[in-house]
């Protein structure tokens, strides 16, 4: 799509093809994915000036010296060999207009509105009294484009209760669309970008590809396919295309596997019903009560007792219980089976929680690293499946689906913050400065082995009571660690809402990204308002724009003035390489946390070799009561 704002005559030509193109693209798609995969499209695309106009082809009209006089787009549904077009053959109208926006505001403009209900009125009269009606007249779709922009409008209603007046037509129909029709607006999103490529993965063209869906349903009637059931067997889709790679026995890296019989490069269609990687795919669920025996290379056998189960996110959580020592309840994780490795999203979320997580938390362990802010591994290894096993090796697989599925059991059991935000609203004072200073202690241990933790969020962040105690009744644990950065080359999850920027720009963490995320987390679970993000960019233009405005320290301030002092100094190393300085932090938020004071005594800092960079956040935050 030409991104040019000169709307030049080669350009509206290359826009019209573009946009042909762009629709041609998702009516094929469309068509060969729920209805039939081979056979004739019984739908055309052609040009039409006004209504009652005659129907060509783009190139035809720009031939003839038209373009200046197009409007846009119709999707036709093919009559048989009659090459003559009429406007109930119409399945969805397209508006191609140079700008559809209402001045600067992200909004359709009023003229585009009117325009798509005056050709939206027509196409249902045509249909009405068309006497070979076979598309429904009950609705039809305009969608309105310029260069960027696009949104989807729905016009619907009962024309019998259209009371026509041959003196003022237009009246009339303006009666009926305010008092019996229904009028549906999406909202303007971003279709194509500036390099004038579609955003495909975008929630603008989700929208144009529903109207056209359900427009297509109005002429041909239900698809084969539903919805539904196309995402339920994605996973299995994806398995089919990487059934070629198959996970190396003893090795974190995948190899090439070729079928016999087949060339190098030739492209076939699999018969999963043959295939035995896929004919035992389903995921291990268990039940309470249920007995699960893991095999742990250096503990031997274990034995655990299902009490409770937890779907979250993609992957499978369960409170559970050590037969040995019954009184404490885990939190055990059921990873993927080894043959399932990557065929599908929710498999590889599986092996971060899972395999790779274990892999972290021994790191830690194996360093030295403790801390009843960190989550402790009881037990990690394989199942046990029922029945005899005919495993060639102990680190082997046999052909039962259970065989080799991995296990990791963690000390302690709490509730995501995610959940109780939900339920009881937003922190205190005191619960947000005991989370940040938990949340810090943890990140420091992690930092003293150089891990990152990576995919900060409310998900990721448990709340627990301890009752061994008295003087630290709960706690703030981060769990999650399947995403920790160990080095270099390792990529941290990436959540619109919490990730850095740093993370959403590069792919990667800076040193203070885990605290920046924090930043976010402590904003959110304060009551601070996030809302939804559709892509990095609109992802990265919020939080520019809310650290320019201040509004996430200014937010942060109402609730404590330490938070907003931290707040303040995690700005100033967004994106900078200089590590956080989590010991003073701590320090501060420990007295603020068990002080015997408010949270203002946390304005102390007994640090005589503070550095410049701190002064100055905290005296411009306004938390810096000329302490030294």
């Amino acid at each position: 799509m030409p991104c040019s704002p000169l709307a030049s005559k080669s350009e509206k030509e290359d826009g019209y093809h573009a946009l042909e193109d762009f629709l041609h693209v998702i009516v094929n798609g469309l068509w060969r994915t729920f209805w039939r995969k081979s056979g004739p499209l019984p739908f055309s695309l052609c040009c039409f000036h006004h209504p009652g106009s005659k129907f060509y082809a783009v190139e035809k009209a720009i031939s003839r010296g038209r373009l200046e006089e197009l409007r846009g787009l119709a999707l036709i549904s093919k009559n048989g060999n009659n090459l003559k077009v009429h406007w109930n053959q119409v399945v969805e109208l397209v508006l191609f207009r140079q700008n559809i926006l209402s001045g600067n505001e992200l909004k359709l403009s009023v003229s585009t509105i009117c325009e798509a209900l005056f050709y939206g009125v027509h196409i249902l009269i045509s249909r009405c009294l068309s006497k070979s009606r076979t598309i429904s007249n009950d609705s039809v779709f305009i969608m309105v484009f310029d260069s960027k922009f696009g949104a989807v409008i729905k016009l619907g209603g009962d024309l019998s209760k259209l009371e026509l007046n041959t003196g003022d037509p237009y009246q009339s129909v303006s009666h009926w669309i305010k008092c019996h029709a229904e009028v549906l607006l999406s909202s303007v999103e971003t279709i194509w970008n500036r390099l004038g490529n579609a955003n495909w993965g975008d929630l603008g063209t989700l929208q144009v590809l529903l109207a056209a869906f359900y427009s297509i349903v109005q002429c041909n009637g239900p698809p084969r396919k539903s919805i539904s059931s196309l995402a339920s067997a994605h996973s299995l889709r994806l398995q089919k295309r990487r059934i070629e790679c198959r996970l190396a026995e003893n090795e974190n890296a995948k190899i090439p596997y070729q079928q016999d019989g087949y060339q190098h490069g030739e492209i076939v269609e699999l018969d999963h019903s043959d295939n035995p990687l896929v004919k035992n795919t389903s995921h291990l669920k268990l039940r309470q009560g249920e007995i699960l025996l893991l095999e742990d290379q250096q503990q031997g056998q274990k034995s655990f007792q299902i009490q409770e189960s937890f779907i979250g996110g993609n992957y499978f959580l369960y409170g559970a219980i050590s037969l040995d020592y019954p009184t404490q309840l885990l939190t055990l994780y059921v990873g993927a089976h080894p043959s399932r490795l990557e065929p599908s999203w929710e498999d590889m979320s599986l092996w971060y929680q899972v395999q790779r997580q274990t892999k972290v938390l021994n790191i830690l362990k194996h360093q030295g690293v403790s801390s009843k802010y960190l989550p402790e591994v009881i037990a990690s290894g394989r199942i046990l499946h029922p029945g005899p096993c005919k495993k060639q090796s102990p680190s082997g697989r046999c052909d039962h689906p259970w065989c080799g599925t991995p296990i990791l059991v963690t000390l302690p059991v709490g509730e995501p913050l995610s959940y109780i935000v939900a339920r009881d609203g937003p922190f205190s004072s005191d619960d947000a400065l005991r989370c940040c200073r938990d949340c810090l202690v943890a990140l420091r241990s992690a930092a003293t082995a150089s891990v990152q933790h990576g995919d900060i969020s409310p998900e990721n962040i448990i709340r627990v009571f301890n009752m061994q105690g008295t003087r630290h009744k709960v706690l703030y644990i981060p769990v999650s660690w399947g995403r920790a950065v160990l080095e270099d080359r390792d990529s941290p999850a990436i959540n619109l809402q919490f990730s850095s920027s740093h993370a959403l720009l590069h792919g990667k963490l800076c040193p203070a990204s885990d605290a920046e995320s924090l930043v976010y987390l402590l904003f959110f679970v304060t009551g601070g308002r996030m809302h939804p993000q559709d892509s990095i960019e609109s992802a990265l233009q919020w939080r520019e724009k809310s650290w320019a405005t201040r509004s996430i320290q200014q937010h942060l301030g109402e609730v404590s003035p330490l938070l907003k002092a931290f707040s303040d100094y995690v700005d100033s190393l967004c994106g900078t390489p200089y590590p956080v300085d989590y010991d003073i932090w701590v320090k501060r938020l420990n007295r603020a946390v068990d002080g015997s004071g408010s949270a203002d005594r946390g304005k102390m800092i007994e640090e005589v070799a503070m550095t410049l960079r701190l002064e100055n956040v905290a005296e411009s935050s306004g938390t810096s009561g000329g302490g030294t």
